[in-house]
């Protein structure tokens, strides 16, 4: 090779090392702004929460967490039960939903033919646009009407059983605690099942056959090879479809009952939830009603927060140990 195509050739690559290495800072740079400018709103929303509830705190102290009597006429809010119903409605949501998600996605991933498999994915994807209060109405108009005599049914059937006749309570409501779980369930399934889809296909083709060349069955592969290194995901998902679960507000508020002061493991009385409130009572709020509102707002943050930094920690430590470190 002549001396003066060396040249060329590092010339050339002194000019793509110099664009590359431009490229790569200015992405860096961008990517690090685009992130302080999202902590930069979290914090400017937080602050600014924080500041317009700090009347209902220093009003209530204590009380606006440990109190369950929310009685605006009398200036005297605890959110307790709030707080209680907010919860309990997420967890029987993600009691229905997460065995019907994964095993959706499972089956979708590693048992479904192709066709399938499209038609499938198709459909799961088209009902996570439905909007919150399709569900909602059908929830209050159809499903709380028709599944009473199944309530009914339940609560006869459990009465007397230690616990179980507790969770099944006597004089079934068909807005109740369990009715809003069920309208969540059906709207936090299609995200669960499509994270877990997307997570599960991640799983090395080369593990899934060893497992198979073992003569392990479909089941025992799925449990060895896919379910392990799928772990974390599944985690991420989960607590994706919870938080969805505690945020939404339209659709519970039309099928949990509005029961104010309700904590009781009934699954078929009539509670209610933070969301729900917020949106039920702002428009016609005073200014202390407004700031207590907010501050509720703010637990509610705070606990979505909190679903997150548990989901990150659980997830981090699966990976750990999928990684042997």
């Amino acid at each position: 090779m002549s001396s003066a195509n060396s040249t060329d050739i590092a010339t050339l690559e002194r000019g793509l090392h110099a664009s590359g290495g431009s490229a790569d800072r200015a992405f860096r740079s961008t990517a690090y702004l685009a992130g302080g400018l999202v902590l930069l709103v979290l914090g400017l929303v937080t602050y600014t929460m924080v500041n317009r509830s700090t009347d209902a705190w220093s009003h209530m102290g204590l009380d606006f967490f440990t109190s369950r009597t929310w009685n605006p006429p009398e200036q005297f809010y605890g959110i307790l039960s709030y707080v209680f119903g907010t919860v309990y409605t997420a967890c029987i949501a993600l009691a229905i939903s997460v065995p019907l998600s994964l095993g959706i996605a499972l089956f979708i991933t590693q048992v479904a033919p192709r066709w399938l498999q499209r038609t499938m994915t198709y459909v799961i994807d088209l009902l996570a646009v439905v909007p919150s209060v399709v569900f909602g109405l059908w929830g209050v108009l159809v499903l709380s009407v028709h599944i009473k005599g199944f309530y009914k049914w339940m609560s006869s059937t459990f009465d007397g059983v230690p616990v179980l006749g507790s969770v099944f309570g006597p004089n079934p409501q068909g807005r109740s605690f369990f009715t809003a779980g069920i309208i969540l369930a059906v709207m936090i399934t299609p995200i669960i099942v499509s994270l877990s889809r997307e997570v599960i296909q991640t799983t090395p083709q080369n593990e899934k056959e060893a497992a198979l060349a073992l003569g392990a069955t479909r089941w025992e592969m799925i449990r060895g090879a896919v379910l392990p290194h799928s772990k974390g995901g599944l985690v991420g998902a989960v607590m994706l479809g919870l938080g969805r679960a505690m945020g939404e507000t339209i659709a519970v508020a039309l099928v949990i009952g509005s029961a104010t002061g309700r904590i009781g493991l009934n699954v078929f009385a009539g509670g209610n939830s933070m969301p729900a409130v917020i949106t039920a009572e702002w428009g016609e709020a005073d200014a202390l009603k407004k700031s207590a509102l907010i501050a509720m707002a703010v637990t509610l943050f705070v606990m979505t927060i909190l679903v997150n930094v548990i989901a990150t920690t659980v997830v981090n430590r699966s990976m750990k140990k999928t990684r042997g470190v």
